[in-house]
């Protein structure tokens, strides 16, 4: 993981709140030449100057921290996406990778799959949407039949199974938070 460049953050922080960097200084109370070596990364703020800017860029303190992101990194091409197979379950990450909050995934379960012999319930809520196919559910020990087309939200720690009785395969797209792949 690359080192996360606060300046650069505080920067972009106030571009977007239309501050000159004079401004800026003189609303966090430090020199504009310690504000511009801090932007250019000569200098690391401490943590009292760090706190004054987020409160008056308005943002918390941690977004000082956050990664970049080039808008390159955001996007998955279909032939990149992360692959990883349990028992007969197939599961492909949408997601870029598992940084963030939330994770997308389809999982395809051939016919005459199930997801794991008891229900079980994990850590994070999950959105689930299934493109193809027809499915059975098992959430919190009362069985559901979902055709293509059906949702499901599942609650952090609801204990869940799926199961593919069909000839067919069924698709599931999935949304967890947090990632859990």
């Amino acid at each position: 993981m690359d080192t996360v460049n606060v300046g650069n953050q505080i920067t972009k922080f106030r571009n977007e709140k239309g501050y000159s960097m004079r401004k800026l200084a003189e609303l966090g109370e430090i020199t504009p030449s310690m504000l511009s070596q801090i932007e250019r990364g000569l200098a690391n703020p401490s943590i009292q100057t760090l706190k004054i800017l987020s409160k008056v860029l308005e943002v918390p303190i941690f977004y000082f921290f956050l990664e970049e992101h080039t808008t390159d990194s955001l996007i998955t091409r279909k032939d990149e996406h992360k692959k990883m197979i349990v028992k007969d379950l197939s599961y492909e990450l949408l997601s870029p990778d598992l940084a963030g909050e939330l994770e997308t995934v389809i999982m395809r379960v051939p016919s005459g799959v199930v997801s794991s012999s008891e229900p079980i319930g994990h850590k994070g809520e999950e959105i689930a949407y299934v493109l193809s196919g027809k499915i059975n559910l098992y959430l919190d020990n009362k069985l559901y039949s979902l055709d293509s087309g059906d949702s499901v939200k599942i609650p952090a720690y609801m204990v869940h199974k799926w199961e593919n009785i069909e000839e067919e395969e069924a698709k599931v797209i999935f949304s967890v938070t947090p990632p859990t792949f």
